[in-house]
């Protein structure tokens, strides 16, 4: 299942970046292939440059990307997270981030990272002081907060698609009922309007039978019979424009709740 699919992503974007400026960490949410859906949010140059910039940077972090989950410390003593993104048994995406020091900065431990990644000492120490800090507790609490709303928005957003289609289709079904009740109603019409006719044929033909003596005995009969049909005729049809003035009434009432929906 491609996330891209239902998901609504300037929304989730703005959930991110509202998570991000809040919080102080960073984040990003990817699909099942391990793309990105959305733009990094609060990444830092330590991050982007360092950590993801270098050929043995970004193997190293993508390794603590698929090697943990919940809130972990990454390689380079920051804390991060990564949590599954789950539509009932089927994970679809997951977001990541963090990248927020625990404590302050020990600049000979960074240093010592720095050499083992052949980068510039100097550089590496000044951007990893621009890294966020904030507590453990605080740091885990918030990367399980973001990851139980993400889950949430995305469960929404499918089911809120999913509905959507099918109350679309409910919705063309209750037009297409709507039509043939209309052809029904005019059909009907029609064949009461003969029914009269009938009617009137019937009670010409008796008047002219009567008139024809014992000789149109036989057709004042057959005449008899016409008119009786014609009665019985208005009368169901009668009961079938009953019945579809109900039938439309409820339709009507249902759609009504569609559109108001």
């Amino acid at each position: 299942m491609n996330i891209r699919d239902f998901l609504d992503v300037r929304k989730l974007q703005e959930l991110q970046d509202n998570f991000s400026d809040a919080t102080g960490l960073a984040a990003v949410l990817l699909d099942s292939k391990g793309e990105k859906v959305t733009k990094e949010s609060n990444f830092t140059d330590f991050c982007m440059k360092y950590t993801q910039g270098s050929e043995e940077g970004s193997h190293r972090c993508t390794k603590c990307q698929n090697e943990n989950s919940g809130v972990y410390y990454c390689h380079a003593g920051l804390m991060a997270f990564s949590i599954d993104i789950m539509l009932g048994s089927e994970k679809v995406g997951k977001v990541i981030g963090g990248q927020v020091l625990p404590r302050k900065a020990d600049e000979e431990q960074f240093r010592r990272i720095a050499s083992e990644l052949g980068v510039d000492q100097d550089s590496y120490i000044n951007a990893v002081k621009k890294v966020p800090v904030s507590s453990e507790k605080n740091i885990r609490a918030a990367a399980e907060l973001f990851g139980q709303m993400v889950n949430m928005f995305v469960n929404l957003e499918y089911s809120h698609n999913s509905n959507g289609g099918k109350l679309g289709q409910l919705q063309d079904e209750i037009n297409h009922a709507t039509n043939v009740i209309q052809k029904i109603n005019t059909n009907t019409s029609s064949l009461k309007s003969i029914a009269n006719k009938q009617k009137m044929l019937s009670l010409n033909a008796s008047i002219e039978a009567a008139r024809s003596g014992e000789a149109g005995v036989g057709f004042a009969v057959v005449a008899k019979s016409m008119g009786e049909l014609s009665s019985q005729s208005a009368t169901i049809y009668g009961d079938i424009e009953k019945s579809v003035i109900e039938v439309t009434d409820s339709i009507e009432k249902l759609a009504s709740l569609f559109e108001n929906s």
